[in-house]
């Protein structure tokens, strides 16, 4: 397995070229920058890259945004991020650009050379491995991202009843509420789901229809 890595410390770099090494693992490259990793995998196309999150010149998300071109432009390499962070933005831009051949591992959670080793092995082989606590944080943003989500359960229950198509009146007769509580819900759900203010007609369809769409998913 031919590997290119990207790691910015010098300690932890030389530590895990020597660690790959004794594991039979060819390490054709070892960077410091995301532009350099991105060049070393274009000339050498290696198995698989090995990227740490926060590299320089800004250590905010240099070696992710390059994992994610890396998967885009050379899809025959894979891609294993070894971090102390989860970079929710661009970790879910990562995981859902292909179900092949992608990683993810927090690096205070690695605690067997070994279980390492064949994760890398699998994602060089096009299998995937990722941090359960990666996968957590992913979905906590996803809720939090979802408009749907902010809705209270008896909003919900009247965005329901919305996309059957009924009335605000018809609404207050089945929930057996005043028609005044479900206009109030409905404003509510209006603000919430960020519907600009074009007519209530108008935002009702696209309330049904992100309702909709939330339920197809």
């Amino acid at each position: 397995m031919r590997v290119v890595l990207a790691e910015d410390s010098v300690l932890l770099r030389e530590g895990l070229t020597s660690l790959l090494a004794a594991e039979d693992v060819d390490v054709v490259a070892a960077v410091d920058t995301g532009p350099a990793l991105l060049g070393a995998v274009a000339r050498l196309a290696p198995d698989l890259a090995l990227v740490d999150v926060r590299m320089p010149p800004t250590f905010t998300d240099e070696g992710i945004r390059a994992a994610v071109v890396i998967r885009s432009e050379h899809p025959g390499t894979a891609v294993m991020v070894l971090s102390q962070y989860v970079e929710e933005k661009y970790a879910g831009d990562l995981l859902s650009s292909s179900s092949r051949g992608v990683g993810y591992l927090l690096k205070d959670r690695v605690s067997d050379v070994g279980q390492f080793v064949d994760d890398l092995r699998r994602v060089a082989a096009g299998g995937t491995a990722v941090d359960p606590e990666v996968v957590g944080q992913l979905l906590a943003r996803a809720r939090r991202d979802d408009p749907l989500a902010r809705l209270t359960p008896r909003e919900t229950e009247v965005l329901r009843h919305m996309a059957q198509g009924r009335s605000n009146k018809a609404i207050a007769a089945g929930l057996v509420v005043t028609e005044k509580a479900v206009e109030k819900h409905v404003s509510n759900i209006f603000a919430k789901l960020d519907l600009p203010a074009d007519g209530d007609d108008h935002r009702r369809v696209l309330a049904v229809l992100r309702h909709l769409d939330g339920a197809s998913r």
